[in-house]
């Protein structure tokens, strides 16, 4: 994630944080990007209220996976009951801040959660996930260095039109829940361990709005978007953005000026396109950030980026809602992938949910 461009739009980042609130609304609805445009030029962040996923400002991630639970890593998955996942969603739902939750597959356990909010009439929307697996060896990955065999990644591709095909009988199936769906997490992005070349995300991306009637999406890494987007983004309903001002080596005191700089990005490449923050978070331990992540620093960034991103109408998933223990090496408990969390995998609230 090198970010020469942020370097020039860093170096007037006061200003730019002052252009964000200052400059009147945009026409930022609609799909596509100017392909024309360049990132020289200042574009106004500020949305409209309609521009809003499903009317939402607050939303957040969920993965319910606790201690010994899992997605399948090859061997199958350790899903969630359903008596552990209605206990999640009653917990988020009583929290007030988030009537809209994230999702990232279209699998059993995903179906699962659909099905709980219906049969207990909770109030929450989804914003329902297609995982797409590796369909090209992607030699940049620092962490999975080995090339796929030919005959997984021909695997993976079979495995990802399912994946379509049961994303769009979920959305059909849960229209009432289902406010929009997203193809593709972060399959786009150079250090990714499943990449998907971009002219297949457009063909899934295709195919699904042709079988569904919610806005349709794909979710990557900022600098990805900023430098490469303008293509894809003329196929979405909108745009969805990852920032983690932390995982860059950023201290609290930098994290609102740089991921308002990584959205100023976004925007200046894509103009047209309507934005929507699809993950967004703060560790709150991580051996890989020592002081840099805490509980008291998560809480800053969470009321921080709320109160900017309510100014300026963009829909914005927090990440995530509770710690995954699974995630990360396993003998590092306190790997930065574990501890993403609002709430402990015990569902202790941490110190930004403490009222």
């Amino acid at each position: 994630m090198k970010q020469n461009l942020l370097m020039k739009i860093f170096a007037g980042i006061s200003g730019l944080f002052l252009l964000s609130f200052a400059f009147p609304a945009t026409a930022a609805s609609g799909n596509g990007a100017d392909a024309n445009t360049t990132n020289s030029a200042v574009v106004p962040i500020q949305q409209k209220a309609s521009d809003l996923l499903g009317g939402f400002k607050q939303a957040v991630c969920y993965s319910g996976f606790r201690h010994g639970q899992h997605p399948d890593r090859g061997d199958g998955a350790v899903n969630p009951s359903d008596k552990e996942i209605l206990e999640d969603l009653q917990i988020l739902s009583r929290q007030g801040n988030f009537g809209l939750i994230r999702l990232y597959d279209a699998q059993a356990n995903s179906e699962a959660v659909l099905r709980l909010i219906e049969t207990n009439k909770l109030n929450l929307k989804v914003l329902l996930g297609a995982w797409l697996a590796a369909e090209v060896d992607n030699p940049n990955c620092p962490w999975h260095k080995e090339p796929y065999p030919k005959e997984v990644l021909e695997a993976n591709k079979l495995k990802n039109g399912k994946e379509i095909e049961s994303v769009i009988r979920l959305a059909n199936q849960y229209s009432n829940t289902v406010v929009a769906v997203v193809v593709g997490n972060e399959a786009l992005v150079d250090w990714n361990d499943h990449m998907v070349p971009v002219d297949s995300v457009i063909g899934y991306v295709r195919k699904v709005k042709k079988s569904i009637s919610q806005p349709v999406t794909v979710a990557d890494n900022y600098d990805w978007w900023s430098h490469h987007g303008a293509a894809l983004a003329r196929e979405l309903d909108f745009v969805s953005v990852h920032t983690y001002p932390v995982w860059e080596g950023k201290d609290i005191d930098e994290a609102m000026p740089y991921s308002i700089a990584n959205l100023q990005a976004v925007r200046n490449a894509l103009p047209h396109s309507r934005l929507v923050i699809t993950e967004a978070g703060w560790a709150s331990s991580a051996s890989e950030f020592g002081t840099r992540a805490s509980e008291e620093k998560q809480k800053r960034y969470y009321e921080d980026l709320f109160a900017w991103t309510d100014k300026m109408n963009i829909t914005t998933f927090f990440f995530e809602a509770f710690d995954e223990d699974w995630k990360g090496e396993t003998n590092n408990p306190l790997g930065a992938e574990k501890h993403w969390g609002l709430f402990t995998v015990d569902r202790e609230p941490k110190q930004v949910m403490r009222h």
